[in-house]
């Protein structure tokens, strides 16, 4: 058999004693990969007389893509929405830690906060590719400000805001949106369906969210471009059977031709979200579902009580709850 060389100058892998993830099933089975691309092994035995130059034994254990999370609000001690000291580092810092949970990429979400917070920490947060060294930055979420006092859950009160002159509102908001790929927000609110038509055409994904809205208000919002629901089930209407409001964009029949599929985060940790109401969400939608871990700064900390960013927050029987309440906020 020819050296490798005559065959690529880059090394071939061979992942051994694995099970794959593939089609929604595990089968075991030998992985190989060539310029971290997963090759036929087939052709490199028959066609280019190639073979492994390194193996190795995985122990059975299972091979899958990496997860994409596109809510976390910071993690290991970091808070994205306040860690002003150093806002680079703090965020590498969560990109770094969430590899060993097999996340390869996320978007950091800054939650709810003033136009001095936005002018500081936007900027500094730069879409980056991942690596040995840190999960992709995809891009930032801003979840908030514009959303309901009602439904704002964990966001302070003093942060809420509204766009009653347009996307110029917006734009004075947040200062710089040249990283920010997910917005959320109530589509209730006074101008949203001309907020949202202006975000899609600058290529952010509009999600609705912490939000009083009606299905059909859902559905207007769908229609102007809207695309995703932030946390399903969390901090919005409950279903209705007269009015199932944003719960309902599961199963509306009045999305636009063109735009296939609705999706929508969901929690599945079994405190923000019931196991049999992820069971309906998925029977109902399942091309839609996405999983988040909405976790905050207290994510990878022991039990007690932690200060992130402008808020105490307690961790009890792995529940992240507002110091002193029963409101959760995030895990």
């Amino acid at each position: 058999m020819p050296g490798n060389k005559t065959v690529s100058d880059s090394h071939i892998f061979q992942f051994k004693n694995c099970r794959i993830l593939r089609n929604h099933s595990i089968f075991v089975e030998d992985l190989w990969v060539r310029d971290g691309k997963i090759i036929d092994p087939e052709k490199l035995f028959y066609v280019e007389k190639g073979y492994a130059d390194f193996q190795i034994d995985c122990k059975n254990a299972i091979i899958a893509p990496g997860f994409i999370d596109v809510q976390i609000n910071g993690g290991f001690g970091i808070d994205f929405s306040s860690n002003f000291d150093d806002i680079e580092g703090g965020v590498q810092k969560v990109a770094k830690g969430i590899l060993q949970h097999g996340c390869t990429s996320f978007c950091p979400t800054i939650i709810s906060s003033s136009k001095e917070v936005y002018k500081k920490v936007l900027p500094k947060i730069k879409i980056k590719a991942g690596g040995r060294d840190g999960a992709e930055i995809l891009g930032v979420h801003v979840e908030g400000p514009f959303i309901s006092k009602e439904k704002r859950g964990a966001h302070l009160l003093e942060n809420m805001a509204t766009y009653d002159n347009g996307f110029s509102d917006v734009l004075d908001m947040y200062h710089d949106i040249s990283s920010v790929r997910i917005v959320t927000l109530a589509p209730e609110l006074p101008r949203s369906l001309d907020v949202i038509r202006e975000f899609v055409d600058r290529g952010v994904v509009v999600s609705l969210g912490h939000s009083m809205a009606s299905l059909s208000q859902g559905e207007e919002a769908v229609k102007h471009g809207a695309s995703f629901i932030t946390h399903l089930f969390n901090a919005m209407l409950p279903f209705h059977h007269r009015d199932p409001h944003l719960v309902g964009l599961l199963a509306s029949y009045k999305h636009p031709p063109d735009l296939r599929i609705i999706y929508y985060g969901i929690i599945s940790d079994g405190i923000h979200t019931n196991p049999c109401a992820e069971r309906i969400a998925h029977r109902t939608h399942a091309k839609g579902s996405v999983l988040v871990t909405d976790a905050v700064a207290a994510m990878g900390l022991p039990s007690g009580t932690h200060r992130t960013g402008t808020q105490m927050i307690e961790i009890q029987d792995k529940r992240a709850l507002i110091a002193g309440t029963d409101t959760l906020c995030g895990r």
